[in-house]
């Protein structure tokens, strides 16, 4: 058996305004320290993991728990209850799911997400970049600035994800501004019983949309997602109430949150290395590669948790039943025992996928939907404006450490004639 050691621990605070910037130099210190940290700066207390084959086999094992929201809910409580409809929703989420439910759940959702359901979004993806694109160009004709969060990454994702589940554009409601609250809620290391309420007016405004939307699908069924989960209700293959709400629910969240700040993360990125920038434009065949690289080097998901299941020893820490543990996906992205050059951006790069998407049964299940837009998206700007480049050097990052995005991208075109 292996000795167990006295937990390391971070002589300093991890997250600071530098480490929001730039968290990279941060986990490079950590992974050179140690495979294990303890912090108690995530959610009362969490073991860190910052290597990449460590993070790989934490999102695939078992012993490793998807069920965390409890203990994380509850102690934000100031009344008992308080809380109750926000972990009734939450807990359901497929995200938060092991098996046997996250299998039979997952096989549902994926109905929704096969190959060709995602092929056939494509006219209408295509329509609503050139659309956003050619309003960028209609006014700001005069200045050539823009700031391409607001204009493209922040509304493009919520038409896709709206579109998928059969959202009609008149239908929309404050879906952006709900999914802030839940992205505080869930990626600040330490979130506040003001931002646990926040995010439970959100959820529950949330389910209560798709209620109506619900009972509109179950009388007149499209071809969408929403329709495909009443299908399955009722066949009897997912459960009615918060089982089924969680799952719109999230879906609408995830669906572009992560998206946006590739967008955003990924064009800076580019813009920053302008001999990549080139190569691309010189061959958009790339395409496809340099936006898993990009995925790679800066992702928008910085890191995802894990209950420990059952008292383990890991890299001489025991580590008891109930802990939290972090992977953090960012750091083992930049592993160099992974991959060669970790901090270099290379658009070429053959060494296979990242763990942006997480692995294992919880693999994100819009991965490939994500992919495309950013490729999309990438594809008409290296088109219409061969010449952009970004209006500030320091570009302004958001304080939430587990949802890496810029706030803003201020950008200059010059439109091609």
């Amino acid at each position: 058996m292996n000795a167990v050691l006295a937990p390391v621990q971070s002589e300093r605070p991890l997250i600071d305004d530098s480490f929001l910037a730039n968290p990279y130099p941060t986990y490079r210190a950590l992974r050179e320290a140690g495979p294990i940290h303890w912090s108690e700066e995530f959610f009362g207390g969490a073991w860190l993991l910052t290597r990449h084959a460590d993070v790989e086999l934490v999102l695939k094992d078992p012993r490793f728990s998807a069920q965390r929201t409890g203990a994380w809910i509850k102690d934000r409580e100031e009344n008992p209850g308080e809380l109750g409809g926000f972990q009734r929703l939450f807990a359901r989420a497929l995200l938060f799911l092991d098996a046997p439910d996250h299998p039979r759940i997952r096989k549902v959702m994926n109905a929704g997400f096969r190959p060709e359901v995602i092929h056939k979004l494509v006219p209408h993806i295509e329509q609503i970049i050139t659309g956003l694109l050619d309003q960028v160009e209609a006014d700001v004709a005069a200045t050539d600035t823009f700031d391409f969060i607001e204009r493209v990454a922040r509304p493009l994702p919520v038409q896709v994800i709206t579109r998928l589940l059969g959202i009609e554009r008149g239908q929309r409601a404050d879906f952006m501004a709900w999914s802030d609250e839940l992205a505080i809620f869930i990626g600040t290391a330490q979130p506040t019983r003001t931002q646990a309420r926040r995010a439970q007016t959100s959820l529950l405004a949330m389910c209560d949309y798709f209620e109506s939307l619900l009972a509109h699908k179950r009388l007149a069924p499209g071809d969408d997602l929403v329709s495909r989960l009443v299908q399955s209700e009722a066949a009897g293959e997912i459960e009615s109430g918060p089982e089924l709400l969680a799952q719109c629910a999230m879906l609408l969240f995830a669906g572009h949150e992560t998206t946006r700040h590739l967008l955003g993360s990924g064009l800076q990125a580019l813009l920053s290395h302008p001999e990549q920038w080139r190569q691309l434009q010189q061959d958009p065949a790339l395409l496809p590669g340099a936006v898993r690289e990009l995925l790679r080097f800066d992702p928008p998901v910085q890191y995802t948790g894990r209950r420990v299941a059952t008292d383990l020893v890991l890299h001489g820490q025991r580590l008891r039943r109930g802990e939290l543990v972090l992977p953090l996906i960012g750091a083992a992205n930049r592993d160099p025992a992974r991959y060669a050059e970790p901090d270099t951006l290379d658009i070429t790069r053959s060494e296979g996928a990242s763990l942006t998407f997480g692995s294992g049964a919880h693999v994100c299940i819009g991965a490939a939907l994500t992919r495309m837009e950013a490729e999309m998206v990438l594809r008409q700007v290296l088109q219409r404006w061969p010449d952009l480049s970004l209006l500030d050097a320091a570009p302004r990052w958001g304080s939430n450490p587990a949802y890496r995005g810029l706030m803003t991208l201020p950008l200059r075109r010059t439109a091609t004639t």
